[in-house]
């Protein structure tokens, strides 16, 4: 077997391959200058690392795809054509999608691949047609949400490593699902990461909130960037997973005229060709930019949809007349912004942006952007998890409003993406935990996180401890509950909205121009036009008389009983309840 490692600062480089070492070489290859390479026997489970000059110390490989004793341990070879998934991957374009971001520690109590597998025909009973899985990367200890991942072409051991991936993968694919994994490329754990003893992966040319970044543009980037995208292409390539979440592209700190995500989004494209799949991208980013998702022909940089926080925070601000923080321009209007985001996309198109202190974001061509090129939601890890008490909006609002949220949402113009539990308000928690070995970093994120919460008036005492098991423990989703009756019925919603949004192509209309809305701000509802569809929501407690201007439309979907439209168009929708008609 060949081992290869690229070390360019090192003067003399072995790998240790259980108790033997043997001396690597450079690669004499042109093009391949700073790469060490070895020749030693080794078989599936050999545990191996490489020693750098004189230190006796051996490190794991950069890109070992196994750390079986976590990312200070050696690494273990990994032999792939028995992991193959055998399971055909489905063929959903994005524009079809329903996804569903779950999280492998906290989906079920065991925390596992091979105990999420076992909970995915409640997923295909959904409808939902991509389980979103959140980083699976190794990290320190054995719970943590996995943004602190130090191995990017490894799988977190606790999970089920490597093989259990695989078999997660082939038991969605045979259930009819498609696998979307979310990705961190633009910073690595503050524990646990080896990267920078083999070469400059990092570079103080920029800083980021987590210190020096990851090295796209300065001296060494070129290998850099060869290093994640490789990583990025061996999931969808090795685990045949079918998209991938990039968390954070606008951290990425990149000078180059060809950017580190062109690169990416090429690759895979490329990929996609090659293998007859519908591969895609889905960036996370806060800049409000059409540009992140426009083809890179037209001078974007081609990914394909970006996640929408502009249409939650709309949504949220509706829902919870909450106006804190960044929520603070979609409160002064919240309906109006709502109706702005279904059909502008974003809320900060240009406008002033009272969190940022400026003028923020770049109004969307909405003739020319399909809408699925953005993901909708009313929850998600980061805005459940980032709370204070990681309380979902099950904690606060009616089933009559989780109804009302489910529809916007779901039908529409947008991808539609579920937090795990939304869909039969889990009153669980999703709060923030780690498991951090390390003792001194284990006492900084506890206090930094009490006193963040603190400077906006929480009780440090009243913020849950994240390296206490138990917040962990709270966080897994409650089984039980789905077939309790409030839990139930909304559960059911849940299934008939995503019903319909499959059944309806109206419902998946990618043209965001045809998108037509009409709202109350005063007495809180609002009913949008999509097609042949008419979808109306009352957020209200009170009854309210809509006019949808048009009659001979029947009842698709109901949460409270409604009678269609009279001969004048009009509809009487109960309190906080919602409405889908159609031709």
């Amino acid at each position: 077997m060949q081992f290869e490692v690229w070390a360019p600062q090192t003067g003399r480089v072995a790998v240790r391959l259980n108790d033997t070492a043997y001396e690597m070489t450079r690669d004499p290859a042109p093009d391949r200058a700073g790469w060490w390479v070895a020749e030693a026997p080794a078989t599936d489970g050999d545990r191996y690392g490489f020693l750098l000059d004189d230190d006796p110390r051996p490190l794991p490989d950069p890109r070992g795809r196994r750390l079986p004793d976590g990312p200070d341990g050696l690494s273990a070879v990994v032999d792939f054509p028995p992991l193959h998934p055998q399971a055909p991957s489905p063929r959903t374009p994005l524009q079809d999608a329903v996804l569903y971001e779950l999280h492998i520690g906290t989906f079920t109590p065991e925390g596992t691949f091979d105990a999420a597998a076992a909970r995915l025909a409640h997923l295909t009973s959904l409808g939902v047609t991509h389980v979103e899985l959140m980083p699976v990367c190794p990290f320190p200890g054995r719970h943590g949400w996995g943004y602190d991942g130090v191995a990017p072409w490894a799988v977190h051991e606790p999970y089920g490593g490597p093989a259990g991936l695989a078999r997660f993968v082939d038991a969605a694919h045979a259930a009819g699902l498609g696998v979307v994994l979310d990705v961190v490329h633009n910073h690595l754990g503050p524990s646990g990461n080896h990267l920078p003893a083999f070469g400059p992966y990092f570079t103080d040319t920029h800083r980021t909130p987590w210190g020096a970044a990851v090295n796209l543009d300065a001296p060494g980037s070129d290998e850099v960037r060869a290093y994640f995208i490789g990583s990025a292409l061996a999931w969808l390539r090795d685990y045949r997973i079918d998209g991938l979440r990039l968390d954070a592209v606008h951290a990425l700190a990149d000078g180059r005229a060809l950017t580190f995500l062109e690169e990416l989004a090429a690759a895979v494209d490329e990929l996609a060709a090659e293998t007859a799949r519908p591969l895609f991208l889905i960036a996370e980013s806060d800049q409000c930019d059409p540009r992140t998702t426009s083809p890179r022909g037209a001078g974007g940089l081609g990914l394909h949809a970006q996640w929408n926080d502009d249409f939650h925070h709309a949504l949220h601000c509706a829902l919870t007349g909450e106006s804190q923080g960044y929520y603070a321009d979609f409160a002064v209007a919240p309906f109006a912004a709502l109706a702005k985001t279904l059909t502008r996309a974003f809320f900060h198109d240009g406008t002033w942006s009272s969190f940022r202190g400026r003028t923020h974001g770049r109004p969307v061509d909405r003739r020319r952007t399909p809408a699925h090129r953005f993901v909708g939601y009313t929850q998600t890890h980061d805005q459940v998890g980032n709370r204070a008490l990681g309380d979902r909006l099950s904690a606060s609002l009616s089933p009559g409003l989780l109804a009302c949220a489910a529809t916007l949402a779901v039908t529409g113009p947008f991808v539609p993406m579920l937090f795990m539990g939304e869909e039969w308000g889990a009153h669980t928690p999703w709060q923030y935990f780690t498991d951090h070995p390390d003792p001194e970093l284990a006492e900084a994120v506890r206090t930094g996180r009490r006193r963040e919460f603190a400077a906006h008036g929480w009780k440090e005492e009243a913020i849950p401890d994240p390296q206490d098991p138990a917040t962990r423990e709270r966080s897994c989703l409650d089984w039980s509950e789905p077939e309790q009756a409030g839990h139930a019925r909304l559960l059911e919603w849940y299934r008939t909205l995503v019903a319909l949004r499959r059944s309806h192509p109206d419902l998946r209309d990618p043209d965001l121009a045809a998108v037509r809305v009409a709202h109350d701000e005063e007495r809180r509802w609002l009913t949008f036009r999509r097609g042949d569809v008419r979808v109306a929501v009352n957020l209200s407690p009170e009854p309210v008389t809509i006019a949808l201007g048009r009659n001979g439309v029947r009842l698709l979907a109901a949460w409270e009983p409604v009678e269609r439209p009279g001969g004048d168009g009009r509809i009487h929708v109960p309190g906080e309840s919602a409405v889908v008609l159609g031709p």
